[in-house]
């Protein structure tokens, strides 16, 4: 029909037809010099640039309509673009105007002479039009015109080959017009590549670092051009957080967030002559290419939109944080919500990469089995049986997420507690929480394992099978089906096109269901309770008014402006919820409260920010220098400023680490001051500071003659001294006002609370001024037991230092400079640079075992010996002659190649469960160094590290050792054998390729090296900048009624999107980074297929075609495998940098012998204070027993303090079995030394508790211990036996018991050394005998080391050491030391030994 048509178009009016297409294919296809008939040419070949631009016409107007970038000025480029539209309109008309002359000289021509210059002129005057409407609308370089332009050359280069191989049968005047015109397309095209200067008023002229991205050309763009330029920056040296652009405007929280918050609101031929061979490699060449242009594009656009998508998320989801109700906040903990954030964000950043797999998976499996089915017939269905059974086996979906976030909530709490866990010791007790929990997941790992190994089994093998199936039947059915080199290799290209779709179905549905859990997760989160902003009125009113209900019963109240308040009453009894409700924090049940102005408010709990003193008290308001420091006085700050490291600059740490408890009520005092709000809300901030800095804030800040005299305060406090300065003092008990009235009015209804009031107050004065006591008021404690906490100066926090409080000038406040950039507390996480060290690949080799390491790799050796030789036997089997229609040896053939298969199948399964299993070994043992390390820590590195950085490490890190490494190292051995393997086939079928593979495989490792420098630094920097946005998110959860309170959402919503924009700042040139790489790579492995096919056409009389086939069939696979090679090298280096971060710690069986060396040893108890051990240096060796004897204070006791590292060494070292002590874990250290010490402490518990905390020894054990230190008696004949009730410090147990329990405890851990420090006067004689001939048959093997006070106990050791003034001074056998005459002979004469 189409034919026809144009065919009319053709045909002069006079004339008979012109053949379209001339003579059937004779012309175009049959021929050694192919063309397309005039006809062809001058309709189609026009026609087909016009529908191209018309059809984008309507679709791009409107596109451009919407999106306006800004006006460009007119340019000197633009000018020429424009320029050349309007001659190439011109240069098209002529023609028209031509045709219309020869028509009047009676010259008729075709239809197509009028119709082709018509369409086209219009068509140009279009192009015209849009260069300067994208102008106005501010694109820089389009797209849609390069692509127009493109496609008019192409077309146009066509016709004039052809014109110039007619050459004289052309009319003189159309052949002029039509060059000029070919002329001014390639210039267009060429102008067209340039981009244009940025619109004026946009964004990008004031940013300092624009993404070069907007500004670049089509051309640029489209092949990622324009991130080589920071390619080769990362290349030459490691890249910054410095070296990154600003994120495009697009791609900002400011322009996404708002999106989602407001939706979430509303919800062959065999007879060839020479040149098609050439044209059909070069077709080949050409699809590939472009199939790479469009495939990254796509790829780009999806990332794109994953990255927005967890941008928006990040955001929706701080916001809710802020506006959550209390009790709704109780239902999510931190760990949660940052998995929120972390986790489930990413998930869907994941599915916008896949979601499309959903429809063009069965599409290309579709495809692929229709054309089997052309190729081999009903054989394919054997095949496609195989395929459908390998499906499930994929699609198992994995274990929940239960036990990690577990895991990280209890990490979260560990990390919050750290202080506690060490001063108990209780490391090890959570260790074993968290290891417990661990467990589980490794369990879940496990079984994901398993599954993994046979996923990866049927994704290697299932092409194998299927086309062992297929082969097998079709040359089974049927003796004359012969498998020649077309069937079989055009069947296996088609089979590994097959493997790609069938293998991201399950993948692409089980992360689906992921997503969907996610988006589960996040709706209950986005649904909670809000507070509802309307439950305080924020009025205009003189007084503020309260009537409330919830815990607080109906309260009825109104504050005068300017007064001052006091809320007293006893513990629980509803002080701070009515301050919450004034804050407007709890439910409203009824009533109304109004509050005139701003509020300023200070927690019970102060919350510190981490962030400079000074950022803590200004809280985002204008700096005012005078009244900063009025306040910084007011609130005792002063002497605080003057202790830190870089005075007011100095850096809080993450929940004010750094500062004591009263620094920090101060800090967040100052705030509340600083801001000068109307309204005060005192919640008892004067409970964690001491006595006289209290009534320091008090006379300056809050009372009378204060800085807040004229602002309306209400203060809860416990404090009864400040009271008689009160305008009105409220009562409270159980949510109610029981009293209210002023001080006097108090006393005068001379309630409960009076008399409490006066015995208080009198007490008080009676202190202070001696005496005038009012005889007779003492009461009956029974009256004021509501009172139980005797509203005292509960002081909990620890005591403050009492610094003369002086003025001190901004000078003074602000420290020397020099100092201030030098000293930081908290360390940003920070990122290695250069290459991952070959030690860390060792290090997780040896993590897995180096005896699976060394097998998996050896299995992949047979696996791809196996899969190359099996498709090299396929390739003779094609070659096998055919005789009358069939071929011979079929049954050897295929067995063969069966058995080949199966071998290659058993491999594949051994590898993979070796990785994986090897992979879970690997996270067992990395986890635990990485916990194991983290609670050896000492207090100062949690100090100074954010617990964000912690988190990001136990979850990010983890997760990656646990469920990415193991994949990509199977994917990367994969890559890279199949790599070598194509090579070699295409070298066997094609020696001459040893020319080109060489230099390609240079510029590939050039590519990769220089992509690889780039990414992993663009990795680590996006993993660093992740921390912060963790880390903040952690702190705005603890302070938000802080912020709300003092309504400075906004400013921490703009901090969070700053963050998540630094964060994704990094991320997105990662995700174009690996494009440019996809595009450059795919091109290399496009050039590996074309001279494969080329070398092929070249010498194909020479080879045979079951080696060209496999050649070629290879070569097509290589571009994905160079791809993935490269991206799994990278993917890698880049993972395996989260196995960068251990130290190995020694082994648990040291100390063997318990020898102790004493080295040069000095100690001192202070830094400025002399040494009380000076120059010790002693050798014991192992089982000596050992006396320490010297006058008082000459250094007995420091020893043992040394030995255990209660002090550290001033100088020299004490050696434990070849293991310096200092170098070693506390726990390690005393868990291997044991002390009966001094005084024998007990702790509250049962008996057995303080034998063994934890649980470590079985019941016999310990009542052999208790039968050795002589105890066995007495504990059977308690009640309880073992579980008796010991009270505090043991005191129902004599001394003498005490001591026995301390041997005890020593007898059950049993370590090779022991320290006696004997006790003075503590036991009787019999008892020490007792202990002494015990330690003697118990510790025979052990050594023992005995402070001596009676000199009788160690007459009978190996060795004396006697100490005078921190010496040693004398050391030898008790025999040989009393013979000496010296300090021992006197101390022993003391004794009436001698």
């Amino acid at each position: 029909m189409l034919s026809h048509a144009i065919r009319s178009y053709c045909v002069p009016d006079n004339t008979s037809t012109l053949k379209f297409w001339n003579g059937d294919w004779n012309l175009t296809w049959h021929t050694e010099n192919p063309d397309f008939t005039q006809c062809f040419q001058n309709t189609v070949l026009v026609w087909i640039p016009c529908i191209y631009l018309w059809a984008c016409f309507p679709v791009y107007f409107l596109y451009l309509r919407c999106h306006d970038r800004g006006y460009i000025q007119m340019s000197n480029l633009n000018k020429a673009k424009t320029a050349l539209g309007l001659i190439l309109w011109i240069v098209c008309w002529a023609d028209l105007f031509y045709s219309f002359w020869e028509r009047s000289q009676n010259i008729f021509r075709a239809p197509f002479f009028l119709i082709s210059p018509t369409v086209l002129g219009i068509t140009m005057l279009l192009a015209t039009f849009l260069i300067q409407y994208e102008r106005m609308k501010g694109v820089q370089s389009s797209g849609v015109m390069t692509i127009f332009w493109l496609i008019s050359l192409l077309c146009a280069t066509v016709i004039f080959r052809s014109k110039i191989i007619l050459g004289a049968e052309v009319d003189a005047f159309r052949y002029v017009t039509f060059c000029t015109y070919f002329i001014l397309l390639l210039v267009q095209l060429i102008l067209c590549c340039f981009p244009e200067q940025p619109p004026l008023f946009s964004e990008t002229v004031n940013d300092p670092k624009p993404c070069p991205e907007f500004s670049a050309s089509f051309l640029s763009r489209i092949t990622f051009w324009w991130i080589t330029g920071l390619m080769i920056q990362g290349y030459r040296r490691p890249l910054e957080a410095k070296d990154l652009w600003s994120l495009n405007k697009e791609d900002t929280s400011e322009e996404i967030v708002p999106g989602l918050a407001r939706n979430w609101a509303k919800e062959w031929y065999k007879m060839m002559s020479n040149w098609q061979g050439y044209f059909y490699t070069g077709l080949l060449f050409v699809c590939a290419c472009l199939q790479t242009l469009i495939l990254h594009q796509y790829f780009h656009i999806c990332f794109v939109t994953g990255m927005r998508l967890k941008t928006a998320i990040v955001g929706v989801i701080y916001r809710k944080a802020l506006v959550i109700t209390n009790s709704a906040r109780k239902t999510s903990t931190v760990g949660e919500i940052v998995n929120l954030m972390s986790v489930d964000a990413q998930r869907f950043m994941d599915l916008a990469t896949y979601i499309n797999m959903i429809w063009s998976a069965p599409l290309q499996v579709i495809l692929a089995l229709y054309l089997l089915w052309q190729n081999l017939g009903p054989s394919v269905l054997a095949g496609v049986a195989v395929m459908i059974l390998l499906v499930p086996i994929n699609a198992v979906m994995k274990a929940q997420m239960k036990s990690k976030d577990n895991r990280i909530k209890l990490m979260n709490e560990i990390l919050n507690g750290i202080k506690v866990l060490k001063l108990y010791a209780w490391e090890l007790a959570f260790r074993e929480k968290v290891l417990e929990i661990r467990q589980k997941e490794l369990k879940v790992l496990k079984k994901s394992a398993y599954l993994a190994a046979m996923a990866t089994f049927t994704w290697v093998c299932a092409p194998f099978l299927v086309a062992l199936s297929t082969f097998a039947v079709y040359v089974k059915i049927d003796k004359n089906n012969v498998l020649d080199a077309q069937k079989a290799f055009v069947s296996l290209a088609l089979f590994n096109i097959l493997r790609f779709p069938l293998n991201m179905l399950p993948m692409v549905i089980s992360s689906i269901v992921e997503a969907s859990v996610s988006l589960k997760r996040l709706r209950v989160f986005l649904s909670h309770e809000e507070l509802d902003p309307d439950s305080i009125i924020r009025g205009p009113t003189t007084d503020a008014r309260l009537n409330y209900v919830h815990f607080i019963f109906s309260i009825n109240f109104t504050v005068p402006e300017g007064s001052l308040i006091a809320v007293v009453g006893q513990v629980g009894c509803g002080k701070s919820s009515l301050l919450s409700a004034l804050l407007g924090e709890m439910d409203k049940k009824e009533g109304y409260v109004v509050v005139k102005g701003s509020v300023a408010y200070v927690p019970q709990q102060a919350w510190v920010q981490n962030a400079t003193l000074k950022d803590n008290i200004i809280f985002g308001r204008e700096m005012n220098e005078s009244r900063y420091k009025r306040v910084i006085e007011a609130c005792a700050l002063l002497p605080d400023i003057e202790i830190l490291p870089t005075g007011d600059r100095t850096e809080i740490g993450e929940k004010g680490v750094n500062l004591s408890g009263g620094q920090k009520q101060r800090v967040s005092l100052a705030r509340a001051v600083y801001c000068n709000a109307d309204v005060y809300l005192f919640d008892d901030p004067l409970s964690a500071v001491d006595a006289h800095v209290g009534k320091h804030i008090f006379e300056k800040v809050i009372g009378p003659k204060g800085i807040l005299k004229n602002k309306t305060r209400v203060l809860v406090t416990h404090a009864v001294n400040y009271l008689p300065q009160m305008d009105t003092i409220l009562v409270m008990s159980d949510g109610e006002i029981s009293e209210m009235g002023s001080y006097q009015e108090l006393l005068k209804q001379d309630g409960a609370f009076a008399e409490f009031l006066r015995t208080y107050a009198n007490a008080e004065q009676s202190m202070e001024n001696s005496g005038k006591l009012t005889p007779g008021l003492y009461f009956p404690r029974l009256k004021i037991s509501i009172f139980n906490r005797q509203l005292s100066n509960s002081s909990t926090y620890s005591r403050e230092t009492g610094k003369s409080q002086h003025q001190s000038s901004t000078a003074e406040l602000q420290k020397p400079l020099a100092e201030k950039n030098s000293w930081k507390l908290t360390e940003a996480d920070t990122a290695k640079t250069g290459r991952v060290k070959a030690t860390v690949y060792w290090d997780y080799m040896k993590a897995i075992g180096l005896f699976i390491s060394f097998l998996s790799i050896f299995l992949f050796m047979c696996n791809h010996v196996a899969s190359l030789a099996s498709n090299y036997w396929l390739s003779l089997w094609t070659d096998d002659p055919v005789i009358n229609g069939t071929q011979q040896y079929t049954n050897v053939r295929l067995g063969v190649y069966g058995a080949l298969g199966i071998s290659q199948g058993i491999a594949v399964f051994g590898y993979s469960m070796a990785v994986s299993i090897g992979g879970i070994f690997a996270s067992r043992h990395l986890h635990l160094n990485l916990l194991h390390n983290v609670l050896r820590s000492p207090m100062s590195f949690f100090e100074r590290t954010p617990s964000g950085n912690l988190v990001n490490r136990f979850s990010k890190e983890i997760d990656t050792i646990d469920s990415t490494i193991p994949p990509i190292i199977k994917m990367f051995m994969g890559s890279t054998f199949n790599v070598i393997g194509a090579c070699i086939i295409i070298l066997l079928a094609t020696p001459i390729a040893a020319v080109i593979i060489p230099p390609l495989g240079l510029v590939y490792l050039f590519v990769q090296r220089f992509y690889v420098a780039t990414s992993r630094q663009l990795k680590r920097l996006e993993s660093v900048s992740r921390s912060p946005v963790y880390s903040h998110f952690n702190e705005t959860l603890l302070g938000v009624s802080v912020i709300r309170a003092f309504e400075e959402q906004k400013r921490f919503i703009k901090q969070n999107d700053m963050k998540v924009d630094e964060n994704q700042k990094a991320y997105y040139p990662s995700i174009v980074a690996n494009r440019w790489l996809a595009v450059r790579l795919e091109y290399v492995g496009n050039c590996i297929v074309l001279f494969a096919a080329l070398f092929a056409v070249i010498a194909r009389n020479k080879l045979s075609p079951g080696l060209v086939g496999l050649s070629v069939s290879y070569s097509l696979q290589i571009t994905a495998y160079l791809n993935w090679l490269v991206r799994m090298s990278s993917e890698l280096e880049t993972n395996i940098v989260a196995v960068e971060r251990w130290v190995v710690h020694h082994s648990y069986t040291w100390p063997e012998e318990g020898k102790v060396e004493f080295r040069g040893y000095g100690l001192r108890y202070r830094e400025d204070l002399d040494l009380v051990l000076k120059n010790i240096n002693v050798t014991i060796n192992g089982g000596e027993k050992i006396g320490i004897v010297g006058r008082t204070g000459a250094g007995k006791s420091s020893l043992t303090l040394g030995l255990f590292r209660i002090n550290e060494a001033a100088e020299g070292e004490i050696i434990i079995d070849g293991i310096n002590i200092a170098k070693i874990g506390l726990h390690d250290l005393r868990f291997r030394v044991t002390i009966i010490p001094q005084d024998p402490i007990l702790f509250s518990g049962s008996l057995r508790m303080n034998l063994d905390p934890f649980d470590q020894h079985s019941d016999e054990d310990i009542w052999r211990s208790l039968e050795l230190a002589h105890l066995k008696n007495f504990v059977s004949a308690l009640p309880d036996k073992l579980n008796h009730e010991c009270a505090e410090g043991g005191e129902n147990l004599s001394v003498g018991q005490r001591q026995l329990v301390c041997l005890a405890r020593a007898l059950l851990r049993k370590s090779k050394i022991l320290v006696l420090d004997e006790a003075t006067a503590a036991v009787d004689l019999e008892t020490d005998n007792l202990i002494q001939s015990t330690i003697k048959s118990q510790f025979e093997e052990c050594t023992v080391l005995t402070i001596a006070h009676r000199l009788n106990t160690i007459m009978d050791y190996t060795r004396v050491l006697v100490l005078d003034r921190g010496e040693v001074v004398e050391c030898g056998s008790p025999d040989n030391l009393l013979q000496e005459k010296g300090i021992f002979y006197s101390m022993a004469k003391d004794s009436g030994l001698v």
